[in-house]
């Protein structure tokens, strides 16, 4: 083996290393780039999307907006007669909710004022959800078969299609 034979051999095994490198570095800047261009475009859509309405009245309509025609605005008028009533019931379990954190708070802390605060919130829990079952079962006896069968598969999607 002669000198100038081993001097290329050292060459082109450096320049095997350096193409390697180069193409780990290309790759891990293409996707890093890759993953900037998602973020900006594509999740930032998708966390600037309006957050979901969760009022009483909202989830009555994505409710009834899933019923026939008919039936949709029996449950819309079985709930604005009820309105009044279920959303201060539901108002009431705020305040409960508020009263437990506002336990927490206290310093020095009180188990037994929280043990209380947590049994109101779940009397008025209780209350509310009484009072929106008893719309959705009035409105429900009103309605026709087929409304009847829309409402047992809610909330649409997969869950509701396995139980059939």
């Amino acid at each position: 083996m002669t000198l100038a034979s081993s001097a290329g051999w050292g060459e082109e095994r450096t320049a095997r290393w350096i193409l390697l490198v180069s193409l780990g570095l290309n790759l891990f800047f293409l996707s890093a780039t890759g993953t900037l261009v998602f973020r900006h475009y594509v999740a930032e859509r998708a966390m600037s999307a309006a957050p979901l309405d969760r009022s009483v009245g909202a989830r009555i309509e994505r409710l009834a907006a899933t019923l026939p025609a008919a039936d949709g605005e029996v449950l819309r008028g079985e709930y604005r007669a009820n309105a009044t009533t279920v959303d201060a019931s539901r108002e009431g379990y705020r305040n409960g909710q508020d009263a437990v954190r506002q336990t927490l708070r206290r310093d020095p802390f009180q188990p037994d004022a929280m043990r209380a605060a947590m049994a109101e919130t779940r009397a008025a829990r209780q209350t509310f959800d009484q009072l929106l079952q008893e719309v959705i079962a009035s409105a429900a006896a009103k309605m026709s078969p087929a409304g009847r069968n829309k409402l047992a598969d809610w909330p649409p999607g997969p869950r509701a299609e396995a139980s059939r």
